[in-house]
């Protein structure tokens, strides 16, 4: 299998399942159906019945985070011409995913 990272490009669901499928002598479709189950218990962790957290060990944390809503201003500074003002609309409620690297997944993205 040629090394999609050597051009730059990231490797697509195909070239991730067949490297699994070599490096840990399973068949596609058993690779396949443990993804499957994996993304099937990340959307459960992460539903409002769910903890609304996720780990998978040494690599990442996934975290819902509900963001409240914020009132429009008048009357703001503007940052980018000093002197004037402006007007913020409002922003409604809602949640965002945060993703958090473990420290074995940074010790990975360092050279060396």
């Amino acid at each position: 299998m040629a090394d999609a990272t050597s051009k730059g490009k990231p490797l697509s669901k195909t070239e991730i399942i067949a490297a699994i499928t070599e490096k840990a002598n399973l068949s596609k479709q058993e690779v396949t159906a443990v993804l499957d189950a994996l993304n099937d218990v990340i959307r459960e962790s992460l539903a409002s019945a769910g903890p609304g957290v996720f780990s998978l060990p040494g690599l990442l944390k996934i975290e819902k985070k509900h963001v409240p809503a914020k009132p429009a201003r008048t009357g703001v500074p503007n940052p980018f011409k000093p002197g004037e003002t402006m007007d913020v609309p409002a922003k409604p409620a809602s949640t965002k995913v945060k993703l958090v690297a473990l420290k074995n997944l940074k010790d990975m993205a360092q050279p060396g």
